[in-house]
């Protein structure tokens, strides 16, 4: 009897799942197995949130899976121990996974390769299935990887992506292998209390609903951040609930510049992970240096709280540092003008502010999440590395009647129109009313002290 363990990692589906066809159709039995991966968290890869997000998303793919005759079977530990523990146990011949970009996922990748051959058993790794395209797919002339966003753009589009495959009808699997329980949402402790449902069936549902209503405006509404009209399925391609490479098919479908603005960002989603691909140090280390002496945790504490909490005395900034512990998730204006307030305003080290988005973001993706931390920071790809977001300025053109601050601020809601974004501007009797801080920093003087470290004249 051939049997086939299919592991599950950043790839939480059954629909358009290549490792998964490619198992079904090439064995007489499948082992879909999901570990619980104690390395993961020791290198800080969880948190609360996806913790909560995940549980959801296992026990949505559990459902699919019975529905079609099988179960998902889950074991916790070390992931290479854990993988040939099964195979032993099933006599399985071959393995098969989705590629990954990171550092630890090229380690596992290798690991696992390494011991299933000492076994005498064979790991299929499949691409362009957490991405659209598979990075290297396209490159530049005598480089590994593209570092601008247009010409990839450009190469991406033409390139085209894959057939989308179909959920398979059945799935058997063997009675003989042993799984631990699911892991539930309700024993997940610090969980943002707005924090979405996961799991396949969900991510669909919202797919197939922003097709209908949202994604033809998208590219008038995007950053509108009070009118909350974005997709907000970046979770779903986190966890891999939803395929990139189907988003990219339906979208391309319809002719409206909201769809092709949508398909946009899918491929700044891909030009990430193909940059994480090829330069995996990037996770931490500067990909372009710009001999920046950051101020730290250390030296730059009480600013970093204030931040962290949403308590800068900058309206907009706090309303977006709000949403984020009450949800676990921020609009991307947000995520663009919080992440610019500390990492230039305030002048602190960019990766203290991408740990704490990883902490708390459910969709915390360790390529988008960093590399668009390095971006803003000007240490990334950004061919305009000293540019700097006025936080004010944003709030007048993205949040212009203030019901953005005004829902998350609620302190500030007798605040009428865009005065709720300069409370520092109101009559000393009428400011004492209000209980919000003072800005923490006058904005000219931390464009003067990032210029000062940039030497920018």
């Amino acid at each position: 009897m051939h049997i086939s363990v299919v592991l599950f990692t950043s790839d939480l589906r059954v629909h358009d799942h290549p490792p998964l066809r490619a198992a079904v159709k090439g064995a007489d039995a499948v082992v879909p197995l999901f570990v619980l991966d104690r390395t993961i968290d020791d290198i800080g890869g969880t948190g609360p949130n996806r913790e909560a997000f995940l549980a959801d998303c296992l026990a949505d793919l559990d459902r699919q899976l019975r529905d079609r005759g099988g179960r998902l079977v889950v074991r916790a530990g070390d992931l290479v121990d854990e993988v040939r523990a099964v195979v032993e146990a099933t006599d399985a011949d071959e393995v098969h996974m989705a590629a990954g970009v990171s550092r630890y996922a090229h380690g596992r990748e290798r690991k696992l390769r390494e011991a299933l051959a000492a076994d005498g058993r064979s790991l299929h790794v499949h691409d362009a299935v957490v991405t659209a395209l598979p990075p290297g797919a396209v490159t530049p002339a005598n480089r590994d990887h593209f570092a601008v966003f247009t010409p990839f753009h450009r190469r991406w589009t033409a390139q085209g992506v894959r057939a989308v495959l179909a959920a398979p009808r059945t799935v058997r699997v063997p009675d003989r292998v042993r799984s631990h329980p699911l892991p539930s949402r309700s024993g997940v402790k610090g969980l943002s209390p707005g924090l979405a449902e996961g799991g396949e069936s969900v991510g669909r549902a919202q797919w197939k609903a922003w097709l209908r209503a949202g994604i033809d405006r998208y590219d008038t509404t995007h950053d509108d951040l009070a009118g909350d009209a974005t997709s907000k399925l970046s979770p779903h391609l986190h966890f891999g609930t939803l395929s990139c490479a189907e988003l990219v098919r339906d979208a391309g479908r319809r002719t409206s510049q909201g769809a092709e603005d949508f398909v946009r960002q899918l491929c700044w989603r891909d030009f990430h992970h193909q940059v994480l691909a090829a330069r995996p140090a990037a996770a931490d280390a500067d990909y372009r240096t710009r001999g920046d002496r950051w101020r730290t945790r250390k030296t730059a504490r009480k600013d970093i709280g204030a931040w962290e909490e949403g308590r800068t005395g900058y309206p907009i900034v706090d309303a977006a540092m709000r949403q984020l512990l009450h949800e676990g998730w921020m609009h991307n204006r947000g995520r663009l003008l919080t992440a610019s307030f500390l990492a230039k305003t305030l002048y602190v080290d960019w990766r203290v502010g991408a740990r704490h988005f990883r902490r708390l973001l459910v969709d915390g993706d360790i390529a988008n999440n960093q590399l668009n931390w390095q971006w803003v920071a000007g240490t990334g790809t950004d061919s305009r590395p000293n540019r700097v977001l006025n936080p004010v300025l944003q709030a007048k053109r993205y949040d212009p009647d203030g019901a953005y601050v005004r829902r998350w601020v609620p302190e500030l809601g007798e605040l009428k129109g865009a005065a709720v974004h300069e409370p520092w501007k109101l009559k000393t009797s009428e400011r004492a009313s209000y209980d919000y801080p003072e800005p923490i920093v006058q904005l000219a003087d931390g464009l003067s002290r990032f210029k000062e470290a940039r030497g920018i004249e």
